[in-house]
């Protein structure tokens, strides 16, 4: 009986064997199976089990063939391809980045180095080759970025940019921002009247590691200065001792508004109905150690 059970089990081999060779040859006639096949350096009767395995990543090499955008993707995981490999002798099979996944990924790097506070997403893609050059109006202020990448970490101050509504203001600083992360600088942009309506809900989460965040970033944009209602607490809790640490620090800091800075300090008097002359004239003295300030004077290019 034993005899019997050994050369059934040999026959049941021998016809698996039979039936997978069978199977790989048939799959050998589609030359994308071929062509995946001959880049493995192993022999074919190693590679027979796996046929399936292989067929499926062929699939998804011809999908990558006809492909013109990661958007239009077919293959089960988007921007990838399912892919045969030698790993110490051994068949392997991973999903691996396409290039229109890697080329993303190449663009999108530099977000490891930013932290966006409300600030729109488009934003994060700005970069100072994109932007609008066509009016000579915004020439002094392009320049002015372009010297600060040049010149950094060689530099002593950020800049106070302020003008008309969608004249550029928030993109044009982005943008160098965006370029600076990429050489690995630290960089935080900040939508100032969200950020301080999200502080206030959040006494009881991560109230401290934001505030901690803007103050200690390498490079801070607090973005919009003036847009908000003022408080005692945005100005005297919040905004002052922010911008003190920051100063105290040698913190490079950009700031845009669409008040100058003459303004800007009328804005900071009032608090519902009290008037406080002192303290709008300290946070003003407080931007000027960290800022140049500069007018951006342009159309609105939003429209």
């Amino acid at each position: 009986m034993k005899k019997v059970n050994e050369q059934l089990k040999k026959y049941q081999h021998e016809n698996l064997a039979k039936e997978l060779k069978k199977s790989f040859n048939e799959a050998k006639k589609d030359k994308m199976f071929a062509g995946l096949i001959a880049s493995l350096d192993l022999p074919q009767k190693k590679l027979y089990a796996y046929t399936s395995l292989i067929e499926e990543c062929s699939a998804e090499y011809k999908n990558c063939q006809d492909c013109d955008s990661i958007l239009a993707c077919t293959n089960k995981i988007r921007g990838h391809v399912y892919t045969p490999m030698i790993i110490d002798g051994k068949l392997e099979f991973a999903y691996q980045a396409c290039q229109f996944q890697k080329e993303q990924q190449k663009e999108t790097a530099h977000l490891k180095n930013i932290r966006y506070f409300h600030i729109p997403k488009d934003l994060q893609k700005a970069q100072m080759a994109n932007i609008y050059k066509e009016d000579e109006n915004r020439y002094d202020t392009i320049k002015w970025l372009n010297d600060f990448i040049k010149k950094y970490p060689k530099v002593s101050k950020g800049l106070y940019l302020h003008g008309s509504f969608g004249s550029g203001k928030t993109y044009l600083i982005a943008a160098m921002i965006n370029e600076l992360a990429r050489k690995n600088v630290r960089g935080a942009l900040i939508y100032w009247p969200e950020f301080l309506r999200d502080l206030k809900s959040s006494f009881d989460t991560d109230f401290a590691d934001k505030i901690k965040y803007a103050q200690t970033v390498e490079i801070l944009l607090i973005d919009d200065i003036g847009a908000e209602s003022v408080t005692e607490w945005g100005r005297d809790e919040i905004l002052g001792p922010l911008l003190q640490y920051r100063m105290q620090n040698n913190m490079i800091t950009f700031l845009t508004s669409n008040f100058d800075l003459k303004a800007l300090e009328e804005h900071f008097r009032y608090s519902k109905d009290k008037v406080s002359a002192v303290k709008a004239r300290r946070i003003i003295e407080r931007i000027k150690f960290l800022a140049e300030e500069q007018k951006l004077v342009g159309k609105n290019i939003r429209n």
